[in-house]
């Protein structure tokens, strides 16, 4: 049954024929993981901790930056440097202490994602990651259950959910029904490369939280078969339809096999500014190579770095020599991830390391004099 505390904190929920105390309850009994506590998991833990829901997990294995406060509006500027499923916790339970918070301070990886997922109704993708989404689609449809996916870039987004039963059992489409394959790593870039207007991830995190409300309600018509595309700039929205492939369980069993493991975001080899301080003593032939674009160049660089910038390495790559260390950097260590996921698989380099925390993090640790930006 539902407490005194909760009639009165929900009572706006209880006044809904739709919703009313049945439904409220049904709200208190689930248990919904979020994946990603940045621009799109923000407004989804703030609105289902504020609608009742009564277990929410939260992983995210990042720390915040100051860079996510345009758009994540869980996080303060004293929070800079805090791990974000943590700090986001704390700040939900100010917000709502009536439900219970999970932390999972890690990225979701093929070794714990089964582990993490079990124990949820739903599974809410609010990653900016490729390589996650697709982890998360396999584990759903191989557990049975519904995942409400976003996607945001620049001033547009995306909605959907896929593996839903509808009321007869029957599942909708999949993730990998719209998009079988990963992309490449440098085929779709995300908004630390190209940005994001920081109004976007709201709206599209409260459309996924919306989405989870009506299933678990039972209310409403749920997108599943249907991807729904915003547009901010021209105030547009429009549907796409999708059907269920007959080989979808298949797909998702295949995606599991192949999934690398870990953090495999990041490269297999990482290494920090401080190593790289002491490496380039040592070893004078050690190849930098920048990933970002002219206009980041231009305002600060290692010095004696090449610069390629990601969307021009495909034309580029026999520039990058494979006779000697290569250290890939880029702004906080992303782009030059997915470079480096690229060359080794498509063009079989091993020599190459990832710069963790990218020239911010050379800025912090080892010349404070460098620019930010």
């Amino acid at each position: 049954m539902l407490s005194p505390a909760e009639k009165q904190r929900y009572q706006k929920h209880l006044l809904l024929p739709e919703i009313g105390a049945e439904g409220q309850l049904k709200l208190k009994n689930a248990r919904v993981l979020v994946v990603g506590a940045g621009g799109l998991g923000c407004p989804v833990l703030l609105y289902l901790a504020a609608a009742g829901v009564g277990k929410i997990g939260i992983v995210d294995g990042d720390t915040v930056d100051e860079s996510n406060l345009q758009r994540q509006v869980l996080y303060e500027a004293d929070d800079v440097h805090r791990p974000k499923a943590t700090t986001a916790a704390t700040r939900l339970r100010r917000l709502n202490d009536l439900i219970e918070y999970k932390v999972f301070s890690t990225h979701l990886v093929p070794e714990n994602a089964s582990g993490i997922v079990e124990g949820y109704d739903i599974v809410v993708d609010c990653t900016d990651n490729f390589t996650v989404r697709y982890l998360i689609n396999d584990i759903c449809v191989t557990q049975g259950k519904p995942f409400v996916y976003g996607a945001i870039h620049r001033f547009e987004g995306q909605v959907s959910v896929f593996n839903y039963k509808d009321a007869a059992g029957v599942p909708g489409p999949t993730y990998r029904c719209l998009f079988p394959k990963p992309p490449s790593g440098l085929e779709v870039p995300n908004c630390a490369e190209v940005g994001v207007v920081g109004i976007l991830p709201g709206l599209i995190g409260m459309m996924q939280a919306t989405e989870v409300v009506k299933m678990l309600t039972g209310i409403g018509t749920v997108l599943s078969g249907e991807l729904l595309l915003v547009d901010l700039l021209e105030n547009e929205q429009r549907k796409m339809r999708c059907r269920r492939r007959d080989d979808a369980e298949e797909l998702a069993r295949e995606g599991l096999a192949s999934h690398r493991s870990p953090v495999q975001d990041y490269p297999d080899a990482e290494i920090s500014a401080l190593e790289l301080s002491r490496l380039l003593k040592t070893h004078p032939d050690l190849f930098l190579l920048d990933v970002r674009n002219n206009d980041e160049y231009e305002v600060c660089h290692l010095p004696g770095s090449v610069l390629i910038p990601m969307q021009t390495i495909p034309y580029r790559v026999k520039l990058i020599p494979k006779d000697r260390p290569v250290v890939v950097y880029c702004h906080h260590g992303m782009r030059s991830a997915s470079v480096i996921r690229y060359l080794e698989q498509e063009h079989g380099f091993q020599n190459l390391s990832n710069l963790e925390g990218g020239i911010h993090a050379w800025a912090e640790d080892v010349d404070p004099r460098m620019p930010r930006y």
